[in-house]
């Protein structure tokens, strides 16, 4: 089982980035993805997921109209685009596989996580 994330740098505020989570071991299909961030001194924060029972997206307030989740089942590859990007976005953000859970946006329901990519935004 892997998870490795990539796509993330330093961005100036109103930029964009795409990060991928690449994986192998699991069937996308069949489980749920999410993206989180954590920023220093800071719990980790659900941004946006994919849920495992349905495959319905959610995805926190602050992000909704900026952030989109996406899949490619035959790259076994998750994407995050982040658009209109501010300093408050900065962290570190981490992939997720949940295999069983309800509430995709809560990592205490994720099983297996990635090493994380930075993001930095500052002008």
């Amino acid at each position: 089982l892997q998870i490795v994330e990539s796509g993330g740098g330093l961005v100036q505020p109103g930029g964009s980035l795409r990060l991928s989570c690449a994986t192998s071991g699991f069937e996308l299909d069949l489980v749920g993805i999410g993206w989180f961030r954590q920023a220093p001194g800071k719990e980790r924060e659900g941004v946006a997921c994919l849920s495992v029972h349905d495959h319905s997206v959610k995805a926190v307030d602050s992000v909704k109209d900026r952030f989109t989740i996406s899949r490619d089942n035959t790259k076994n590859t998750v994407y995050l685009q982040m658009n209109s990007l501010k300093p408050e976005d900065t962290g570190l953000y981490y992939c997720g596989i949940s295999m069983m859970g309800t509430n995709c946006l809560n990592s205490g329901d994720y099983e297996e996580w990635g090493q994380g990519t930075q993001v930095t935004v500052s002008s």
